[in-house]
Order: structure tokens, then C-alpha cells, then sequence
């Protein structure tokens, strides 16, 4: 190596280690509170080796000081703040949206499928994206989806109240990911499937494969999530090129047929295709179509039925709660002689209670992700202590799981009691932030929150839920990066006994009308 090689690789040498430095000793230096770095890591090395679960670190961070408005912490070589101050946090996802519209997403990924996606898009062709796809969930959408849901969910229930007792114990995380698969199919891509009766159907597997972060795809996502340069240039990839594949090829399908065939249906993916070709209306390309459809499948294949997984297991250990829950739906039917209307359904409170209750305490996405745009002045993070004014580019968490376990805001949060979600005391609150707040919101959240309450009005209608030897009591997680028990997801589902004859034969003929 000649001289002047030697001095250039000192040279970058140096200014890495005096990089770092100057990082790592950011919030000494401004003398704010912060999490220790412990490894290249930041706070998540304990997650990474499994020995805590990803919810329990996340609280044991927000818990660190009680009494701070935000944490310092280090994600590599990212210094990023932990919010906790409720007022901060609406002032920054709401009123102060402009300074903090954007969150990484999936950009760093080497997928077009991800990085494409709303999820991943920043600025203006966010907005210009979000504008385009909000119509598809608007109340007079959502009606006629509910048409489509209902016919998936009366076909799933009616196959479990007819297994027999000795197949009575179900894994139930197989089966609801099978209705929201059936339920995505149907009313984003007009594809008809029932993959209860046939759970080889390519949707369902390369759904599967696709939600699926256990083992080394989940290392990938860390990857990608800490140290993204080194993803890029390893070029990982988080889908198989089967799956990519296939989910490409049938968007492009769906879009051709209906181009040839002259068909329309109220679904989002229509609603990209009628702006083709119209003036003052950018339309989007192919391959940002893909994507759009595919990040709704796969926001909505795996987080909606973990949630409709909890909800369940909650009803289950809590018979109190089954009780209070069936009678309110029976009512509703015998009302309606067994009719159900998206109205009716909407107006069930202790339903929408459990599911609310369900969401605070196993909230899907644990934290949201902002990144300041320009430079936004935070107040001090306790009384006496200088404010501290962020720059363009620093990223900070609101970690809603913890939050939502934070005594302060729920009495008992360990408890599950749907009773405090009655008479809408957390209705827009900071303190509860199952889908995000503000413009960048979850999109799809009444969607979701329809589809959770679909299934489980016809399921509870039928069935009687109770735990079984399988069924994990307490709670107790799995620690890899997914949301689920140690044991799965396992219940005993049997048809109700107490159904009155009347009433059952109200129920087909409303399943079947």
C-alpha cells in the first residue's frame, strides 16, 4: 500500500471514530435523559437474543423515568427519542403534522412490493397515494363490503359449529388467518375463495409465507430495520420470488381481465384503475398498483386475525364477559328475526367495547415511527431541564403498547375489563393509539375494525368459546418477533347448546339471504 493510501484509509478511519463519538454523545451533551448504548444494537440486544419478549423491552424503556416527557435512546448508529408525554405526542401526530409526515417504512427494502406501498412512501406522493385510496374506505364502501364479509364469515362459523367434538380443539390462528384470507380475497381482488375447505389455495399459503417473521426473515427485517446500508448491499430479500411472483402476476391478472371484460367492483383496486387516463389525475403505474394491493393484503392477512385471535382467547378465560357479549348479540337477532344490517352491527357497544379492550392490550404494531422534517423545538424533558430542539432527519417512537399498560391512563391494565371502552372515554385519545393518529393513520382501521366484528358476531351467535389444555392461561408470550403465546393460539369451539330452535332457523335464513 503506497503513502498516500495509508493516509486516506487513517484519514476515513479517524472521521468514523470521531462519527460515532459525536453520535453516541448526543444526548450528553445536551443533557437529555437517555437509554446507555449497550451494543451496536442500541436498547434492542435483549430482543434480538431472545431474552425478552419485544412488548416487555418497550415497556421497560418507556418505564425507565416515569416522570420524562421523552427518552434518549440509540438504534445503531441513530440517536431517536421515546416520546411519553401524551400532549407531545398529539401535538407532533396531529397539529404539527407537517413537521413530522413521514416514518421509514419499508424503503429500505429491495422490494418493489414494500417500498412502493403507502406503508413506505413519503411526501407528496404519499399524499397523492392516500388521497387516491381513501374512497375505498368511506361508510357507503364499507356497506357494501360488509355483504361480502358476512357471507365469509357465516361460511367459517357454520364449518366450525359442525366439527365434531373430538376435533373440537383448534388452533385458531390457522383458522382466522384463513377468513381474513377469504375476506382480503373477496373484497379487494373479487376472487371468491373458501380456504377452510381448501387451505392449499395460493392466496393463503403465500399469504402465510409472506406475514411470516419467525427465524431468519425476521433477522432480515432487523437488518433492514438497524442497519439498512448493509442490507442493501447483501441484497436480502424479505419475499421468495414464488411468493413475489405470484402476488405480482395476480394483481396484474385481476386488472387485465376486468379491462377485457368491461368489469367494475367497489373495491380499492378499481378505484387505481378508473383514474387511468384521466385528466388533472396522476395515475399510478403497474408496479405502484401491485403495490398498494399487496400491502392491504398484507397489513390485513395477519395483524386482523391476531387480533381477532386475542379477542377470542380474552372471551374465553373471561366467561363473565362471553355471557354479558352473547346476550347483546341475541338480542340484536331476535330483533332482527335474524337479519343482521352493517347499521345493526355497528350499533353493538359492549361488541366494540371487547375489541377495543382486545386492541389496548395486544396492541398489533407495538410502536409508530416519525421522522422531523425540519427543525421542531421539544419543551425540556422534565421541570428544570433546557427544551431540546430536533433536527431534519431524527426519528423518535410513541410506544403504544407501553402507553397502553401505563397506570396512569387505565386502572388495571393487566386486567381485561371491555367496560372501560363503554360511553367513549378514550374516543380520539393519545393514550390510545391502536392505529396511529392524525393524517397518517392506519387507513384501512374501519376495515379492519368491521372485519373483527363480523367474525366474531357470527361466531359467538353459534358457537361457545371455553379454553382448553392447550390454551396458554396466563398470558405469556412467545419471545421471537411475532405476537403470539408460548403455546399458540388453542380454544375449544363447540355449537352453542342454548340457541333457541326459532332463533337458529332466524339465523340460516339471515346467513343464507
Amino acid at each position: 500500500m503506497d503513502f498516500w493510501s495509508i493516509v486516506l484509509s487513517l484519514g476515513i478511519g479517524v472521521f468514523g471514530i470521531l462519527y460515532l463519538f459525536k453520535q453516541f454523545n448526543l444526548w450528553k451533551r445536551h443533557e437529555v435523559l437517555y437509554i446507555p448504548l449497550i451494543s451496536v444494537f442500541g436498547g434492542m440486544l435483549s430482543v434480538i437474543f431472545r431474552q425478552v419478549t419485544f412488548g416487555d423491552n418497550l415497556k421497560k424503556m418507556y418505564n425507565s423515568n416515569p416522570d420524562a416527557k421523552y427518552i434518549g435512546m440509540y438504534l445503531t448508529t441513530k440517536p431517536l427519542f421515546l416520546l411519553r408525554d401524551p400532549e407531545l405526542i398529539k401535538a407532533i401526530l396531529i397539529k404539527n403534522f407537517e413537521v413530522f409526515p413521514n416514518r421509514r417504512g419499508f424503503g429500505d427494502l429491495n422490494e418493489s412490493l414494500f417500498s412502493k406501498s403507502l406503508f413506505s412512501l413519503q411526501g407528496e406522493k404519499w399524499r397523492n397515494v392516500r388521497n387516491l385510496l381513501s374512497p375505498s374506505f368511506t361508510s357507503s364502501k364499507m356497506k357494501n363490503m360488509f355483504i361480502l364479509m358476512s357471507e365469509c364469515a357465516a361460511d367459517f362459523v357454520k364449518y366450525l359449529s359442525e366439527l365434531p367434538v373430538s376435533t373440537s380443539e383448534i388452533n385458531i390462528k390457522d383458522a382466522f388467518t384463513k377468513y381474513t384470507n377469504d375476506v382480503i380475497a373477496t373484497c379487494a381482488f373479487g376472487i371468491k375463495i373458501n380456504s377452510m375447505k381448501d387451505p392449499e389455495n395460493k392466496f393463503y399459503v403465500y399469504g402465510k409465507e409472506a406475514t411470516d417473521f419467525s427465524g431468519l426473515r425476521g433477522f432480515k427485517l432487523l437488518i433492514f430495520g438497524t442497519l439498512p446500508i448493509l442490507g442493501k448491499i447483501l441484497n436480502l430479500k424479505i419475499l421468495s420470488k414464488d411468493a413475489s411472483d405470484f402476488f405480482r402476476d395476480s394483481i396484474q391478472t385481476t386488472i387485465a381481465t376486468r379491462d377485457a371484460e368491461h368489469i367494475t367492483r367497489p373495491d380499492m383496486l378499481q378505484l387505481m384503475m378508473d383514474v387511468r387516463g384521466k385528466e388533472g389525475r396522476r395515475a399510478l403505474d403497474i408496479e405502484e398498483i401491485v403495490a398498494q394491493a399487496f400491502i392491504f393484503f398484507f397489513g390485513g392477512f395477519d395483524t386482523t386475525s391476531t387480533t381477532m385471535c386475542f379477542a377470542a382467547h380474552s372471551v374465553a378465560v373471561n366467561p363473565d364477559v362471553q355471557i354479558k357479549l352473547r346476550q347483546e348479540i341475541d338480542n340484536v337477532l331476535e330483533e332482527s328475526r335474524g337479519e343482521v344490517t352493517y347499521e345493526a352491527i355497528n350499533q353493538l357497544e359492549y361488541l366494540e367495547a371487547v375489541i377495543n379492550e382486545t386492541l389496548r392490550m395486544y396492541t398489533p404494531i407495538g410502536l409508530l415511527e416519525r421522522i422531523c422534517e425540519t427543525d421542531y423545538e421539544l419543551p425540556p424533558a422534565l421541570p428544570g431541564e433546557k427544551p431540546f430542539v430536533m433536527k431534519k432527519g431524527m426519528i423518535f417512537w410513541i410506544p403504544t403498547l407501553a402507553i397502553h399498560y401505563d397506570e396512569k391512563y387505565y386502572d388495571d391494565p393487566g386486567e381485561f375489563r371491555p367496560e372501560r371502552f363503554l360511553y367513549k372515554r378514550y374516543h380520539n385519545s393519545p393514550v390510545y393509539l391502536p392505529f396511529g393518529a392524525g393524517p397518517r393513520m392506519c387507513i384501512a382501521n374501519r376495515f379492519a375494525l368491521l372485519e373483527v366484528k363480523v367474525l366474531l358476531f357470527h361466531l359467538l351467535a353459534r358457537c361457545e368459546l371455553k379454553p382448553c389444555a392447550k390454551t396458554t392461561i396466563p398470558m405469556r408470550f412467545k419471545k421471537d418477533s411475532s405476537l403470539a403465546p408460548e403455546n399458540g393460539f388453542w380454544l375449544n369451539i363447540q355449537r352453542r347448546s342454548d340457541t333457541h330452535s326459532d332463533l337458529e332457523s332466524t339465523l340460516n335464513t339471515g346467513i343464507n339471504s
